[in-house]
Protein backbone atom coordinates (compact mmCIF):
# COMPACT_ATOMS: atom_id res chain seq x y z
CA UNK A 1 0.00 0.00 0.00
CA UNK A 2 1.30 3.42 -0.66
CA UNK A 3 -1.99 6.20 -0.72
CA UNK A 4 -4.34 5.93 2.09
CA UNK A 5 -8.18 7.49 1.62
CA UNK A 6 -9.36 9.34 5.15
CA UNK A 7 -12.91 9.81 4.74
CA UNK A 8 -14.02 12.39 7.38
CA UNK A 9 -17.12 14.03 8.38
CA UNK A 10 -17.11 17.40 9.81
CA UNK A 11 -18.75 17.98 13.08
CA UNK A 12 -20.23 21.32 13.93
CA UNK A 13 -17.89 22.44 16.41
CA UNK A 14 -15.61 23.01 13.28
CA UNK A 15 -18.60 25.01 11.44
CA UNK A 16 -18.51 27.66 14.31
CA UNK A 17 -14.98 28.57 14.52
CA UNK A 18 -14.33 31.27 11.75
CA UNK A 19 -12.40 30.45 8.82
CA UNK A 20 -9.04 31.56 10.02
CA UNK A 21 -8.98 29.69 13.04
CA UNK A 22 -10.19 26.77 10.77
CA UNK A 23 -7.08 27.17 8.92
CA UNK A 24 -4.71 27.83 12.21
CA UNK A 25 -6.03 24.65 13.84
CA UNK A 26 -5.41 22.58 10.43
CA UNK A 27 -2.04 23.83 10.22
CA UNK A 28 -1.42 23.64 13.99
CA UNK A 29 -2.68 20.19 14.56
CA UNK A 30 -2.63 18.55 10.77
CA UNK A 31 -0.04 20.04 8.89
CA UNK A 32 2.88 19.85 12.23
CA UNK A 33 2.55 16.27 12.40
CA UNK A 34 3.95 16.15 8.69
CA UNK A 35 7.64 16.98 9.34
CA UNK A 36 7.44 14.09 12.61
CA UNK A 37 6.42 11.17 10.15
CA UNK A 38 8.92 11.18 7.32
CA UNK A 39 7.60 10.10 3.72
CA UNK A 40 4.40 11.13 4.28
CA UNK A 41 2.40 13.67 2.34
CA UNK A 42 -1.56 14.98 2.53
CA UNK A 43 -3.91 16.69 0.04
CA UNK A 44 -7.24 17.89 1.08
CA UNK A 45 -10.06 17.33 -1.07
CA UNK A 46 -13.41 18.86 -0.12
CA UNK A 47 -16.15 17.22 -1.47
CA UNK A 48 -19.19 17.61 0.90
CA UNK A 49 -20.94 19.65 -1.78
CA UNK A 50 -21.49 16.60 -3.77
CA UNK A 51 -21.71 13.54 -1.38
CA UNK A 52 -23.59 12.86 1.69
CA UNK A 53 -21.10 10.12 2.63
CA UNK A 54 -18.56 12.52 4.33
CA UNK A 55 -17.02 16.27 4.03
CA UNK A 56 -13.81 15.72 3.36
CA UNK A 57 -11.24 13.24 1.79
CA UNK A 58 -7.75 13.65 3.37
CA UNK A 59 -5.43 11.52 0.81
CA UNK A 60 -1.65 10.54 2.08
CA UNK A 61 0.99 9.25 0.42
CA UNK A 62 2.77 6.76 2.86
CA UNK A 63 6.30 4.65 2.11
CA UNK A 64 4.53 1.75 3.76
CA UNK A 65 2.01 0.08 6.67
CA UNK A 66 4.35 1.50 9.90
CA UNK A 67 4.27 5.39 8.79
CA UNK A 68 0.02 5.29 7.56
CA UNK A 69 -0.60 3.63 11.05
CA UNK A 70 1.90 6.19 12.90
CA UNK A 71 0.36 9.00 11.11
CA UNK A 72 -3.41 7.90 12.15
CA UNK A 73 -3.06 7.44 15.65
CA UNK A 74 -1.17 11.25 15.89
CA UNK A 75 -3.93 12.47 14.02
CA UNK A 76 -6.50 10.57 15.77
CA UNK A 77 -4.53 11.78 18.92
CA UNK A 78 -4.63 15.74 17.73
CA UNK A 79 -7.50 18.29 18.14
CA UNK A 80 -9.26 17.56 15.35
CA UNK A 81 -10.30 14.26 16.42
CA UNK A 82 -10.43 14.25 20.11
CA UNK A 83 -12.39 17.80 20.46
CA UNK A 84 -14.19 16.77 17.81
CA UNK A 85 -14.25 18.72 15.03
CA UNK A 86 -13.93 16.12 12.29
CA UNK A 87 -14.89 11.83 12.58
CA UNK A 88 -13.24 9.71 10.55
CA UNK A 89 -15.61 8.13 8.43
CA UNK A 90 -13.99 5.49 6.67
CA UNK A 91 -10.56 4.41 5.86
CA UNK A 92 -9.12 3.14 2.24
CA UNK A 93 -5.69 1.57 1.85
CA UNK A 94 -4.99 1.33 -1.63
CA UNK A 95 -2.04 0.77 -3.83
CA UNK A 96 -1.61 2.93 -6.66
CA UNK A 97 -1.54 1.34 -9.88
CA UNK A 98 -1.44 -2.13 -8.01
CA UNK A 99 -2.79 -4.22 -10.80
CA UNK A 100 -0.20 -3.36 -13.03
CA UNK A 101 2.35 -3.99 -10.77
CA UNK A 102 0.14 -7.86 -10.33
CA UNK A 103 0.35 -8.16 -14.40
CA UNK A 104 4.13 -7.62 -14.45
CA UNK A 105 4.29 -10.13 -11.85
CA UNK A 106 6.25 -7.79 -9.26
CA UNK A 107 5.09 -6.00 -5.80
CA UNK A 108 4.16 -2.90 -5.88
CA UNK A 109 6.78 0.01 -5.67
CA UNK A 110 7.26 1.51 -1.95
CA UNK A 111 7.28 4.98 -2.32
CA UNK A 112 11.02 6.32 -1.38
Amino acid sequence: MNHCFLMVQVLPAWLRLSRSERNRLFESEVLSLLPKHPGVSLRHFDCEAYTALCSDVLMLAVPDARALHFFVEALKDSALITEPYFEIRQIIPAWEDGFRAYEAGQEPKVMP
